[in-house]
């Protein structure tokens, strides 16, 4: 008579699986997570000018929270970067998301620069590490039918998160006494509570050998994505050197150069930016292949407007130089992300996405760094209008690029 017991090796407890959420939510989770990661990211560039009359620091010290910050990030990419092709992408977006709860409570107890200075460096290797993972993520758990969605997400949630979290931190630093426990303590939670919930997603690539070897700092592109990587980085360097200004120096800018000092204002003039830049892909997609072409233009006359606005002070005119560039910065970036994605297989994706990262992070912080460091010899307003006519030029090359490149692939 056979026994009724259960071998270990068939036992339901043995063989049953951790519940995982549904294809549907995880692609919203991730989603959510991906923009409330550039929302934390753009959260504290508001409060730095609060911190700076607080504490008393010069503005040097302000470049040097936003250069630490950049150079974590990158260090963390080259780093970690592809870890996630290797061991899977729910633990690293796990440990991602613990770190950037980490920081903002790093923020809400810091008392001086030095505070800030050490929660800058930990959310840096925060967004470093999930940059490439959580795009990744994204693409691969959008619908079968509807991936191109995924990658238009994938390239708008950083530049809506960047416009909403420096909007929602102008709004709390104008409409209450002390901020900083609001925007770094809702935060915080908001963060935790992602990193329980991402435990249960789906993952969507299978653990593979090579781990520890992926950790040596380098940068690779696909072979089938090199060709357009390199027609796309007049257009990435561009587009984030033009986000480096605003996040850097524009609150500055505002305060000296126009004489203004207002929470909402500073991060008003970030959320436009930004804010165009995630609605710009929409807007401009009529135009097709040629939309990073018009995107470079369009960056190029609005650094124009800039610079004609600190020239006449006019304020008004600054906003509109903000929205035509910010339209240039979106829909350039994210027609370079939609060319791209498609050419990366599942394990290479997080590599890939690694490297546009690491080059539009890099061009986000090396010219900010620069321009803060020719403050002190050459002033404000004329770093500003020097670093607005070097954007014309590079717009300018960026749109040469993307007009050859037709041109090039129709004479091969």
């Amino acid at each position: 008579m056979p026994s009724s017991t259960s071998s270990p090796s068939t036992s339901p407890r043995a063989t049953a699986t951790p519940w995982r959420l549904p294809a549907g939510a995880a692609f919203a989770l991730l989603a959510a997570v991906l923009f409330t990661f550039f929302l934390a990211a753009a959260a504290p560039s508001p409060l730095f000018v609060l911190f700076q009359q607080r504490w008393g620091f010069s503005s040097a010290l302000l470049t040097v929270a936003f250069a630490v910050y950049a150079l974590a990030l990158l260090g963390s990419l080259l780093v970690g970067g592809s870890l996630s092709d290797h061991v899977g992408r729910r633990p690293v977006i796990v440990v991602a998301l613990v770190l950037q709860a980490a920081a903002m409570v790093m923020f809400l107890m810091a008392r001086s620069i030095s505070g800030i200075v050490a929660a800058r460096i930990v959310q840096g290797l925060a967004t470093g590490v999930a940059s490439g993972t959580l795009s990744a993520a994204v693409v691969e758990a959008a619908p079968a039918a509807r991936k191109r969605m995924g990658m238009l997400i994938t390239s708008v949630s950083p530049l809506a998160g960047l416009a909403v979290g420096a909007l929602l931190t102008g709004l709390t630093v104008s409409m209450t006494r002390d901020p900083v426990p609001l925007v770094f303590g809702v935060l915080a939670v908001l963060l935790a509570l992602a990193a329980v919930a991402a435990f249960f997603l789906p993952e969507s690539v299978s653990p593979r050998p090579g781990a520890w070897a992926s950790l040596v700092p380098r940068m690779a592109v696909p072979r089938a994505a090199r060709a357009v990587f390199v027609r796309s980085l007049p257009v990435l360097v561009t587009s984030w050197a033009l986000g480096g200004l605003f996040l850097s120096l524009v609150p500055s800018l505002l305060r000296q150069v126009f004489g203004i000092d207002s929470g909402i204002v500073n991060g008003l003039a970030i959320a436009v930016l930004f804010g165009m830049g995630a609605a710009s892909p929409t807007l401009m997609s009529r135009f097709g292949a040629r939309v990073s072409l018009l995107g470079m233009l369009c960056i190029a006359a609005g650094s124009a407007l800039l610079i004609g606005a600190f020239a006449i002070g006019s304020v008004a005119l600054f906003f509109v130089g903000t929205v035509v560039a910010g339209m240039g910065f979106g829909s350039s970036f994210s027609s370079q992300v939609q060319a791209l994605a498609p050419l990366a297989q599942p394990h290479e994706r997080a590599e890939l996405f690694a490297a546009i990262f690491f080059v539009s992070y890099l061009a986000f912080s090396v010219p900010a760094m620069g321009a803060g460091l020719l403050i002190a010899s050459l002033g404000l307003r004329t770093t500003v209008e020097g670093y607005a006519a070097a954007l014309i030029a590079m717009a300018l090359v960026g749109a040469w690029t993307q007009w050859r490149a037709p041109r090039l692939v129709a004479v091969a």
